[in-house]
């Protein structure tokens, strides 16, 4: 991804100002997924490797973990904390999500992107994200995205970027992944008593 929409810093997850980490509870997260514990899950857009390392945590020791993310220093410094801490089943991947994922087709049981897919609506690469998470997940697989709801909330990415839960069923369905579950009550609550967040997933 580039930075020039002006929403991401050049070097990528190292320098942002509010990571995922300090105001999202990634074990809440993870648990509105109803995960059996042994999947192939994939933490799209990683980060610093924080939801993969919570779904490691949560999951079975024979689930497999994917942490990929776009920027070179994030899959860096995963791999590091990764290998300082044994764990074998998480295996970072340095890809671009809207051009090429290195994975094979049908890899996936279900893909979860947190504050990730605006990136995309900004950029004007969600449909071939959308298409190239489509490949990775197995027949029956899920994608499951959380993203800011559609208004000011002082924070995030500027609202002409954030998707409404209809829309974001629009863009997949142009795709044939239907809406399987819609949580609206995820995140952190707001000044107003409303939640920040929602999870939307797909199924293939």
């Amino acid at each position: 991804m580039s930075s020039d929409t002006g929403l991401f810093p050049s070097n990528g997850h190292r320098i942002q100002g509010r990571s995922t980490e300090s105001f999202l509870d990634a074990s809440d997260i993870i648990s509105r997924l109803d995960l059996k514990g042994n999947e192939v899950f994939m933490d799209a857009g990683c980060g610093d490797g924080h939801v993969a390392m919570i779904a490691h945590d949560m999951m079975d020791n024979d689930a497999t973990i994917y942490a990929l993310d776009v920027y070179p220093p994030s899959i860096e410094d995963m791999e590091k904390d990764v290998e300082e801490q044994g764990i074998s089943n998480i295996i970072a991947i340095q890809s671009d999500i809207a051009e090429k994922i290195a994975l094979d087709d049908d890899t996936v049981d279900i893909c979860l992107m947190v504050n990730v897919f605006h990136h995309f609506v900004a950029q004007e690469t969600a449909d071939s994200a959308i298409s190239e998470l489509k490949r990775i997940i197995k027949p029956g697989g899920k994608i499951a995205v959380m993203d800011y709801k559609k208004m000011d909330t002082g924070y995030g990415p500027p609202a002409k970027f954030k998707s409404s839960p209809e829309e974001m069923g629009e863009m997949f369905k142009k795709h044939d992944l239907e809406m399987f579950k819609l949580d609206t009550e995820a995140g952190e609550v707001l000044d107003n008593g409303t939640m920040s967040h929602y999870i939307i997933t797909f199924q293939k």
